[in-house]
């Protein structure tokens, strides 16, 4: 009874060195493209949180110091809080475009092959305070 068991254990052994396969080179140049966007968020995220504070306590001040002027104040939120915020592993390969600053007037996204926008659009403040 214990030859045969012995048998079936090393037959069991035998059949999943067999069937493994070897690790794809394809998972670790995964894993090293989502190593490096950890360890580059972990700087980028920090610098673009406190830009986009800083942009959004001066643009505070723009308005009151402008006495209201709101288009000025706008540019200098739509500039400092608009952008990328997160570093994705596309972005580090070059595939799609990284925006540390907004643009006034425009969106900072980039439409996908599927047409549709990708994460928030911008959008235009002034509508929003009455006048």
């Amino acid at each position: 009874m214990k030859g045969w068991r012995g048998m079936c254990g090393a037959a069991a052994l035998v059949a999943s060195l067999v069937a493994a396969r070897p690790a794809n080179a394809s998972s670790w140049e995964d894993a090293g493209w989502g190593t490096l966007t950890i360890l580059s968020n972990a700087v980028y995220m920090p610098a673009k949180l406190a830009y986009a504070t800083l942009g959004g306590v001066t643009g505070g001040l723009a308005y009151a110091l402008t006495v209201g002027d709101f288009q000025t104040a706008e540019t200098i939120w739509v500039t400092s809080m608009g952008g990328t915020y997160v570093l994705t592993p596309s972005m580090l390969q070059g595939q799609e475009s990284i925006a540390f600053s907004g643009t006034p007037g425009t969106s900072t996204t980039t439409t996908s092959d599927t047409g549709r926008t990708p994460g928030l659009d911008e959008q235009d403040l002034s509508a929003a305070v009455p006048r």
